[in-house]
């Protein structure tokens, strides 16, 4: 690109967003192409060259009513994408799922174990992710003396394409090796939930180059705000009346958190307003892929099958992004270079990986529930081994807003539960009836 399209772009982006550039830290920010809302805005136009033709693609078969019109070799592949089938109500793979579970319940002493499989495994995938996340975005690599910089990796979308590659493997086998649910959903579907995840993902990676990790995983522990709003706008739901006195105490709970943070502190403890925006970013997108999600659920698929839908178009979006800008082989390049930065990212991928796997089991052997406390649990673990490995420092008050949000989250545990129960004590007053 020319010398004077490059100062045209940084003119551009520093008149339009000039807080973007405000609040960057100069270890982070190299140039105008360092800016994040610069990289954010590549990014998009990278999965629009991918997204648009894809969409006028759909709309064509659709119009050309190619499901009953269609025939050739490439007929069942645009049929599966563009168009589904319908998924069998009750069908037999479902009664053989019931059975299962009913099956695997066991003694009380094999669901013990059961538990504490499933505990551990949440904890140590989750845990060491957040460790490497941190350690990866916020450190550098090459330095042999403590005087050096070294170089940092900066490419949050490559991190993102490396996660979800092996995550789609893994489900992949999954669903080769074990019998799954028929599957219904037009595969197209799943691209409006890949991109809000891959989007989510990034804002994730990059918010920690200008927010520290506590201040993340607390932010994650609140998303159940914007989930709420997404709900009712992308599902239509109505929530009871402890949901949303819970979702107040958790926004007291973070504001007194964020507002304890005091400027003097080490610089990756600062929380800056870019980092505030990217955070914000996060949370929409990812209440918008979870609300997505759970709408796609109607077909009657298993898990899995979501995790490999998803995982299919987040690899075609980011490796496409990716190659286009020369990211690709430049990220590459930087792991030929910094072999410890390669087993970062390889154990990133395959900590997310596997937690996604214990999440599905963990939720099919004990239910959402137990699943929110045991994830409740590792986010409040996740703070306090961050604060201990890099240094983060909470105030008293910034602790007392910590705890303010993790007793609203199992307040909301304890009242669901309680529903639930509710509702099943009283279904067989109604037969009666």
């Amino acid at each position: 690109m020319p010398s004077s399209s490059l100062r045209f772009c940084s003119a551009l982006v520093l008149l339009l967003f000039p807080f973007a550039v405000a609040t960057e830290d100069p270890a982070v920010l190299n140039g105008w192409h360092d800016v994040w809302i610069f990289r954010f805005l590549v990014n998009m136009v990278g999965y629009s060259t991918i997204i648009i033709p894809g969409y006028l693609l759909i709309s064509y078969f659709k119009r050309s009513n190619y499901s009953e019109t269609g025939s050739g070799i490439c007929f069942p592949l645009i049929k599966t994408c563009v168009f589904g089938s319908e998924a069998k109500p009750a069908s037999v793979d479902e009664g053989l799922v019931s059975i299962r579970n009913e099956g695997d319940s066991g003694s009380t002493v094999k669901q013990a174990v059961k538990l504490i499989f499933c505990t551990v495994g949440l904890q140590i995938s989750y845990l060491t992710w957040g460790v490497l996340q941190e350690r990866v975005m916020t450190g550098s690599y090459g330095a042999k003396t403590p005087e050096e910089q070294g170089e940092r990796f900066k490419d949050s979308q490559f991190l993102v394409f490396m996660n979800r590659i092996l995550a789609l493997t893994v489900s992949g086998l999954w669903c080769v090796l074990f019998r799954q649910l028929r599957h219904g959903v037009p595969m197209y579907k799943y691209s409006f939930a890949s991109l809000s995840n891959i989007l989510s993902s990034w804002c994730q990676y990059e918010a920690l180059k200008y927010i520290s990790f506590p201040t993340q995983v607390l932010a994650k522990a609140s998303k159940v705000i914007p989930v709420m709003l997404m709900g009712k706008i992308v599902s239509r739901k109505s929530y009871e009346y402890w949901e949303y006195f819970t979702a107040a105490l958790i926004s007291v709970g973070v504001s007194m958190f964020l507002l304890s943070s005091t400027a003097n502190k080490h610089p990756s403890t600062v929380t800056t307003f870019s980092g505030v925006v990217i955070l914000v970013g996060y949370i929409v997108f990812d209440s918008f892929t979870s609300n997505w999600q759970d709408n796609l659920f109607k077909y009657k698929m298993s898990s899995v099958q979501m995790m490999f839908g998803v995982n299919l178009f987040s690899c075609l979006l980011t490796v496409g992004s990716l190659l286009e800008q020369g990211a690709f082989f430049e990220s590459l390049a930087f792991m030929t270079r910094h072999s410890e930065f390669a087993l970062h990212a390889v154990l990133l991928s395959v900590c997310s990986a596997c937690g996604q796997l214990f999440i599905f089991y963990t939720i099919n052997q004990f239910g959402a529930a137990v699943f929110t406390i045991i994830m409740t649990l590792r986010q409040a673990i996740a703070i306090l081994l961050s604060c201990f490995l890099y240094g983060h420092t909470v105030t008293v008050v910034g602790g007392f807003g910590v705890a303010v949000v993790f007793l609203a989250l199992f307040l909301r545990v304890y009242a669901r539960n309680r529903m639930k129960s509710g509702r099943r004590s009283a279904q067989p007053l109604a037969q009666k009836v």
